[in-house]
């Protein structure tokens, strides 16, 4: 055996990659933006909070999205975080043979933000946000934004959740406070 703590690079499908992640529980999003006066939109899960202060958010785009070239244009995002009801909303967004269709927004109902950006009616919470990064990184393109106005509309609807590449609803939740040392004042 070598002395070597660590196995030689072992390479991992995408299939395995897929499996393996899927394990990991997400929200579901959708990020509109605006090309000139028409709102667009992508189904998004790969989203995270990078920093509080100041108040910033990344997510992650496949290279071929066709939402990036009016992200990059505007410099600018909305998340709009799912509601368990709004499944036809993910589905839509992500790309299904469904009508009315992506290229008409889905028909989804949405108004303006404080900044202006399209934010979906009934969506749980949202971020408007102002690219900072770009990065390139594998098959993928990620954007750091600073968030700049917030919206929660509900925040006591249950949120529409992904899993091993599935739906998932909270059905038998129960709560518990996070015990150790609080991050901040307000615990």
């Amino acid at each position: 055996m070598a002395d070597r703590p660590y196995a030689a690079r072992v390479n991992v499908s995408t299939v395995d990659f897929r499996t393996v992640i899927g394990q990991f529980a997400t929200g579901v999003t959708v990020v509109t933006t605006l090309d000139g006066d028409r709102p667009q939109g992508i189904t998004v899960n790969a989203l995270s909070s990078v920093s509080l202060d100041p108040p910033l958010v990344m997510i992650a785009l496949g290279r071929r999205r066709l939402i990036i070239p009016a992200i990059e244009a505007t410099r600018r995002y909305a998340v709009n975080v799912l509601d368990e009801e709004q499944q036809w909303l993910s589905d839509c967004f992500a790309g299904a043979n469904v009508t009315p269709s992506r290229e008409a927004f889905c028909g989804a109902a949405w108004h303006a933000g404080e900044t202006g950006l399209p934010l979906l009616d009934g969506a749980i919470a949202a971020m408007e946000c102002a690219v900072q990064e770009r990065f390139e990184v594998g098959d993928h393109l990620l954007f750091v934004a600073r968030v700049e106005a917030l919206s929660l509309e509900h925040p006591d609807a249950p949120p529409l959740l992904y899993h091993r590449r599935r739906y998932l609803r909270i059905e038998r939740a129960t709560t518990a406070r996070v015990a150790g040392k609080p991050e901040s004042p307000a615990g």
